[in-house]
């Protein structure tokens, strides 16, 4: 009786994220319960940039991210070290105006980090990945 109420739950638990438009990739309902944030979002000015980088894939990627190291993302998507930055960004002959995004979390654990480069909650996937447009950049 117990095992059913828990997938009921968890069934629910999906349900209801489904319509915001965020997807979640855990199994158990409890993981999902905290949308991961960027701790250094106050610190960095290249949180505010307008611009989104190029589609590199249109999956997000796993990673396990240690409590305090920080860490860049590359927002301009063409790092060879995806979904990190190697610093592509600074060939001048390039041009390409979006810098990394520094970020550090919480707790040691997996998280998501988005490879379509258009999330909101940048670094971290929000399910922006499923949008038809962005679907049809990568192709």
């Amino acid at each position: 009786m117990h095992l059913a109420l828990k997938k009921i739950q968890r069934f629910i638990h999906f349900d209801i994220l489904k319509y915001r438009n965020i997807r979640c990739y855990s199994k158990t309902a409890e993981a999902d319960a905290e949308i991961p944030t960027n701790q250094l979002k106050e610190y960095y000015s290249a949180n505010d940039q307008v611009t989104n980088g190029l589609v590199y894939d249109t999956k997000p990627f796993k990673y396990t991210c240690i409590a305090g190291k920080k860490y860049a993302w590359c927002l301009c998507g063409r790092s060879n070290t995806q979904p990190f930055c190697d610093g592509t960004h600074r060939n001048q002959f390039l041009k390409i105006k979006e810098r990394p995004i520094h970020f550090s979390v919480k707790e040691t654990k997996d998280y998501w980090l988005c490879n379509c480069k258009q999330t909101s909650n940048r670094p971290f996937c929000d399910g922006t990945h499923l949008r038809e447009d962005i679907q049809e950049k990568k192709k």
